[in-house]
């Protein structure tokens, strides 16, 4: 990794963007008609393209310089899926009970946050590691606390005591997605905008 920026995408512009996440999986059909799958990776990866979310030249010149300062595809950054950026659901208010993200064991004082997808038959957690400051909300037991601090670029929630053996620790939060730009050049025609060409700006996310 050689560096990341702590600074988000421009919302305006990725808010219009597509993309979401991608997994790798290895079928391999039998002889006898059976299948047998292995999943590649353990985890998600999303990638997007921000182009849809380029609706005007102030756009075009706002994702120039953003594109600059990270050099091409040298720095890491932060992106606001527009899809999927809380630890609640689309339309619903974030709550403090909205993710569990541990339970206590009178000793341990920090947790990292997570958003769990699914439920009965294999629930995936997904480790948040970009939390936007000033968003998360933590719980002890269902009952709301603020006696814990946060590390914005890790997503690590560390209590001012260890909470006690048994109690369920739950938090809701707002989050961004480390990407980098998959690309090396941007290249766009002001005549093909102007007439409707929408231009592609590729981004995928990183591991840190």
């Amino acid at each position: 990794m050689t560096g990341f920026h702590e600074i988000c995408f421009p919302l305006d512009v990725g808010f219009g963007a597509s993309g979401g996440p991608e997994r790798r999986t290895d079928v391999v059909t039998l002889a006898s008609g059976f299948e047998e799958r292995n999943a590649r990776w353990a985890d998600s990866r999303r990638s997007y393209d921000a182009g849809l979310g380029v609706r005007s030249f102030a756009d075009l010149q706002t994702v120039i310089a953003f594109f600059e300062e990270r050099r091409g595809r040298l720095y890491g950054f932060r992106f606001r899926d527009p899809f999927d950026h809380a630890s609640c659901a689309v339309g619903k208010v974030l709550q403090p009970t909205d993710q569990v993200i541990g339970s206590g064991d009178g000793e341990q004082t920090g947790f990292q946050l997570s958003k769990t997808y699914g439920a009965l038959h294999a629930p995936y957690q997904r480790k948040i590691g970009k939390p936007v400051v000033g968003t998360v909300r933590v719980a002890l037991d269902g009952v709301e606390t603020t006696a814990f601090s946060l590390d914005p670029e890790t997503g690590l929630v560390t209590f001012d005591e260890a909470p006690l053996a048994g109690v369920m620790m739950t938090a809701g939060f707002k989050f961004d997605v480390p990407v980098r730009f998959d690309i090396d050049k941007l290249e766009f025609s002001l005549s093909a905008f102007e007439a409707g060409d929408i231009p592609t700006i590729p981004l995928v996310e990183i591991k840190l």
